[in-house]
């Protein structure tokens, strides 16, 4: 699926212009936290979050993520929008919560992209 037809899916609104709505999407990751997303993701996913600021587009980019989505309706600043329209990576806002659009995306053929991190740094006890 292309970027195009994820924003379509996902009854989303992007942000930017300067996107490439061609590039293939072929997974997906939810996360709030960037240095899971710098850790687990696998290159051409796609990244739902709830986080707006420019930090979310940064670590896209290192992380060579196709697209980022924010849920629930959230509206990025300006200044994020700003990056992501230099950087020419799709920033869309959906107004479903992350539970729903990993669902939507699962259903419609898309991957997990996330690699198991080893735990043993995480302090979860």
């Amino acid at each position: 699926m292309n970027v195009k037809e994820l924003i379509s899916l996902i009854d989303g609104h992007l942000y930017n212009d300067s996107a490439d709505l061609t590039r293939e999407v072929l997974g997906g990751c939810g996360a709030d936290l960037m240095s899971d997303v710098l850790t687990s993701i696998q290159p051409e996913a796609v990244l739902l979050t709830g986080l707006c600021n420019p930090q979310v587009v940064r670590t896209s980019v290192m992380a060579d993520v196709a697209a980022i989505i924010l849920v629930r309706g959230k509206t990025p600043p300006h200044e994020t929008i700003k990056l992501a329209e230099q950087e020419r990576i799709a920033l869309i806002s959906s107004p479903f919560g992350m539970f729903e659009l990993c669902g939507r995306l699962y259903a419609a053929g898309l991957q997990s992209l996330e690699r198991p991190v080893d735990g043993s740094d995480c302090n979860c006890e």
